[in-house]
């Protein structure tokens, strides 16, 4: 009975980060989070009407085209190139991305900035993410929960869900502009149908049930794509180039960390 009412209580945690109603702009969020590692916390957070970067999109644009023209230039010699500080640092960008989307997805960003604040504090030890990865591997702690390395592939994770939510939102745009009655479809589907499609292919598997049922409840609650760009600060033409920027940037930093893993034989599906 005992272990009944702790799933009760859990399930009750989870759901209620999903309750954003009544929330003011500065009224303090506490939700009980639970991320794929199964591990509740809690956090304090104003709401995410909070004043945003004027110029995110644009940080994220920038510092993922570095990274990648970084692993360009090195693609021939093998060299560790990417260095966790930098890596660490454009991933921070990331984070209020995610609660832009939608109050219900305030746990992918409280549990994302858990770990992007590790590898931040791992830089002050390692250079580069081959080398981290290389002494959790030496200590057998590669797959222990809160490692360095368990963390990066997470992070990763993050990082594709935003790309295929920008291509996909792109995709969209692409279509749309190729009907004749385009302007009179519900802008409303455009981002919703984005964010249900990048969920579906990066987290849904990996979250249980109660975390699937939230977002699948809330998803008509999903700012529409004005509203989006207006959160941004972006207008829709400048806000479309800066996510072209990131779609076209970030598939060869994940490909590199994949290989990270991969070459290592530790895999990446866990």
């Amino acid at each position: 009975m005992a272990e009944v009412g702790e799933r009760k209580k859990l399930s009750h945690g989870l759901l209620s980060c999903f309750c954003g109603h009544g929330i003011t702009k500065e009224e303090p969020v506490q939700s009980a989070v639970s991320d794929e590692d199964g591990i509740t916390t809690r956090s304090s957070r104003t709401s995410t009407a909070a004043a945003v970067d004027h110029n995110l999109l644009g940080k994220i644009a920038g510092a993922f085209k570095e990274l990648a023209e970084v692993v360009a230039a090195a693609s021939n010699n093998a060299e560790e190139v990417v260095e966790v500080a930098a890596f660490a640092r454009a991933c921070s960008f990331v984070a209020p991305l995610f609660g832009l989307v939608g109050f219900h997805f305030k746990f992918i960003e409280m549990d994302y900035v858990t770990k992007v604040n590790d590898l931040m504090e791992a830089s002050k030890s390692f250079k580069t993410l081959e080398s981290m990865v290389d002494e959790d591997v030496k200590t057998n702690t590669v797959r222990k929960q809160g490692s360095h390395s368990r963390n990066l592939l997470k992070i990763k994770r993050g990082l594709d869900f935003l790309r295929l939510l920008f291509d996909q939102i792109l995709l969209t745009d692409r279509w749309t502009h190729n009907i004749i009655m385009a302007s009179i479809l519900p802008c409303l589907s455009y981002v919703r149908d984005a964010v249900s499609k990048a969920y579906t292919e990066i987290f849904h598997l990996r979250h249980g049930w109660a975390l699937r049922k939230a977002v699948s409840s809330r998803l008509h609650h999903i700012p529409t794509k004005q509203q989006l760009f207006r959160k941004l600060n972006q207008d829709e033409s400048s806000g479309r180039v800066l996510m072209q920027a990131y779609v076209t940037a970030s598939p060869a930093l994940l490909q590199y960390i994949d290989n990270i893993f991969l070459s290592r034989e530790l895999g990446i599906d866990w």
